[in-house]
């Protein structure tokens, strides 16, 4: 297995993000017979190991060697982990130490193939701490993460290895580097200086005790989260479940009986939590259900994470003066399409206007049915009233259609008639999964086998919330064509054995995006792994474009039937859904936007806040945020932000990529075929496979013809585009 990209030095280092793909799109790369060559000089480079731990042993049996999640235990795994280290470290040497001028192949290449047994390592390191969790895991996450920051430190801070990096991408033009090697060698110089490989030792040492401090407050942060999620309101009698569709009331009796006790369990997240703020019918309740939801991580308590959040602000803002920025956010968007905070803020503040706008009216028209003001645990609700009124829409009618299987065998025909992907399941037990409800598949492309898709869709003690798509290896043809491993990983409540699983419509449109982000690496056509990861305002733009295909009539009539009566939707309910679809938008565009906005906000301070609830406070007061909403991510449980760097100054790019997919859809709609064979042909070649071999802006003008148009996501969400 090769590494989609060298984990440089500092906080963050599993993080997992970014989407692989390359070679297409108008860069041309070396050919099979150059690219042997060039594999077989950079092992020459790196020794001979044999590594002794279980773990780090290259991945065997099927499709090209899968994790062998039936072995993994925690004391196992800080084995590999720490004899990992130890094996990168030797290969790290000998590319610094060689004797030989630096040329791609025995540097640029060389990195790219150091690490392989720790990686290994990592990938289940990864899977096990975000999908398992528990006390060994956490214990062991704290343990090994400080020390693999300080490994990656050791690797950016190692000048005579980043003098032959920097050789390699100032002489590519003498060299004779084609386009995607001067593309690798100076990405890898550039991320070398922003993570602090020019600076002095003195320098050095200080980003380097930053980085270990922030890799230690990640995990803090991620673990009193997970702790706070790992709870629940235990309603005693059904009285207080009145309203809730019945397939949810299965579920939070489950949920209880799982944990052995009496009643219904609403469990502190949101796919169980959000059904009860829409159909329950105790208000009390609501209230009761929505505080201990939207207090998690700010409680004054063990798990609060106020502190450590102010610790990580701290540390960032050190971390960016010391390499010469003025802010968090100008060093975390020097690799972005947006490239400023200003260009981020201003693409956010044209849509909160429009937004707030449309909050009032929604406020005004739910008053109308209360008759009282509305509070946060009353707006999904009474939206719900104002829904069935408007539009004679029941979002209970629609749940009998979104039944799990069928909306996943929904995203599989999707991916057949746009891009010509199989999913066929395996047998239990064919290859080893970490829990036993992840169920496994083979992917091919055009009846070519591609790699393994493993979902893995329901929620459990110890998984950290929400909805998320991993790799445990990429595509890449730099030593060899290397398959697909991807994993889909969802929150749903677990229905009783028999019980079909019920999920709502936003729920399957999460479904579709995640496979999204999966679909973007089964498309994978990249030669180096350096180039697999794009920038991360463009990640979200694949995986939020497939949403739009839930409701197109294939897929409906197809796979999204009636769990009783059999019966596709039929198309007068689905023209109330169409005629609905910017209802609520006020409501969807504020929550994300007010905490994309103070995000930002957040980490442009001259002065990084002690008191993250005060600052939370002013933020949203300055922005003039409706006193009726609460943010998606408030900062006490902000994951995205605070468990790695990786959407930190960045929670704006969910915007930013829906830019794009708003003008994509109206792209095939406007075509009259929203599965258009052209256009799903060049979406696939030009933005899903080339990965990062070219600028993505480039790529989306030579795809569309032009720059994204704004006013599409302004069409979309029902506000005015002038």
């Amino acid at each position: 297995m090769h590494r989609r990209h060298l984990l440089l030095g500092g906080a963050g280092l599993m993080m997992v993000a970014g989407c692989a793909s390359a070679g297409m799109g108008g860069v041309s790369g070396p050919s099979a017979s150059g690219l042997a060559e060039e594999a077989a000089a950079a092992r020459a480079v790196l020794p001979r190991q044999s590594p002794r731990a279980e773990l780090l042993q290259e991945w065997t049996g099927p499709y090209g060697g899968v994790p062998p999640w039936d072995k993994v235990t925690p004391a196992k795994l800080r084995e590999a982990i720490l004899e990992g280290i130890e094996l990168q470290r030797a290969e790290i040497a000998a590319i610094a130490d060689n004797p030989d001028a630096p040329t791609f192949a025995n540097t640029s290449v060389a990195m790219m193939m150091a690490g392989e047994p720790l990686d290994r390592a990592l990938t289940l390191f990864g899977v096990m701490t975000s999908n398992i969790g528990g006390e060994e895991w956490d214990a062991l996450e704290t343990e090994v993460s400080p020390v693999l920051s300080a490994a990656g430190d050791e690797i950016t801070f190692n000048d005579k290895l980043f003098q032959r990096i920097r050789a390699v991408a100032d002489g590519a033009g003498t060299a004779g580097l084609n386009a995607q090697q001067t593309r690798v060698a100076t990405r890898a110089r550039d991320a070398y200086v922003r993570n602090g490989a020019a600076l002095d030792a003195a320098g050095k040492a200080e980003l380097g005790r930053i980085n270990t401090a922030l890799t230690n407050a990640f995990t803090r942060f991620g673990q009193k989260v997970v702790a706070d999620e790992n709870s629940w309101t235990l309603i005693p009698n059904e009285a207080g479940v009145a309203g809730l569709p019945a397939s949810n009331k299965t579920a939070a009796a489950a949920a209880a009986r799982s944990r052995n006790l009496q009643g219904w369990a609403i469990l502190n997240t949101r796919s169980s939590v959000d059904p009860f703020l829409t159909f329950g019918d105790d208000r009390g309740l609501r209230e009761t259900v929505w505080r201990k939801f939207v207090n998690r991580g700010d409680n004054g308590d063990a798990n609060d994470t106020n502190a450590t959040i102010a610790e990580i602000v701290k540390l960032r803002d050190q971390r960016a003066k010391l390499l010469g920025f003025r802010n968090h956010a100008e060093w975390r968007m020097q690799d972005t399409m947006a490239k400023t905070p200003a260009a981020a803020n201003d693409l956010m503040m044209r849509v909160w206007a429009p937004a707030k706008a449309r909050v009032a009216e929604e406020v005004a028209d739910m008053k109308a049915i209360a008759g009282h003001d509305i509070e946060p645990w009353d707006y999904l609700y009474y939206a719900e009233k104002v829904r069935k009124q408007k539009y004679d829409l029941d979002q209970n009618q629609l749940k009998p259609y979104f039944e799990l299987h069928n909306v996943r065998a929904g995203s599989f025909y999707m991916a057949e008639r746009l891009y010509g992907f199989t999913f066929e399941r395996l047998a239990p037990g064919t290859v080893p999964v970490f829990h036993e409800d992840v169920v496994v598949y083979a992917v091919k492309d055009h009846g070519e086998p591609v790699g393994l898709f493993y979902a893995d869709d329901y929620a459990r003690p110890g998984k950290r919330s929400g909805a998320w798509m991993n790799t445990y290896r990429a595509h890449s043809t730099y030593d060899g064509e290397e398959n697909v491993l991807g994993s889909n990983n969802n929150n749903f409540v677990k229905a009783p054995d028999g019980d079909p699983v019920l999920i709502s419509l936003d729920d399957a449109e999460t479904l579709f995006h995640e496979f999204g982000h999966a679909l973007h690496y089964f498309s994978s056509q990249v030669v180096y792994p350096a180039l697999g990861n794009t920038p991360r305002d463009f990640v979200e733009y694949p995986s939020q474009v497939h949403e739009h295909w839930v409701l197109s009539r294939p897929v409906l009539d197809g796979y999204l039937k009636h769990v009783e009566t059999g019966q596709p939707m039929p198309q007068e309910l689905v023209a109330k859904i169409e005629a609905s679809n910017t209802f609520n938008q006020g409501y969807a565009t504020v929550s994300y936007l007010s905490s994309a906005i103070v995000d930002m906000d957040l980490h442009t301070q001259a002065t990084p806040p002690t008191d993250i609830d005060a600052f939370e406070k002013a933020s949203l007061a300055r922005i003039g945020m409706p006193r009726e909403i609460v943010m998606r991510h408030r900062l006490p449980q902000f994951n995205h932000l605070f468990t790695s760097d990786a959407y930190s100054a960045g929670y704006y790019s969910y915007l930013w990529s829906e830019v794009m997919d708003a003008d994509t859809w109206a792209y095939f709609e406007d075509s009259g075929d929203v599965f258009n064979p052209d256009i799903a042909g060049r979406f696939k070649s030009i933005m899903l496979a080339p990965g990062n071999t070219t600028d993505r802006g480039e790529a989306y003008r030579q795809f569309r013809g032009r720059d994204p148009d704004v006013a599409a996501l302004l069409r979309v969400r029902g506000f005015p585009t002038s």
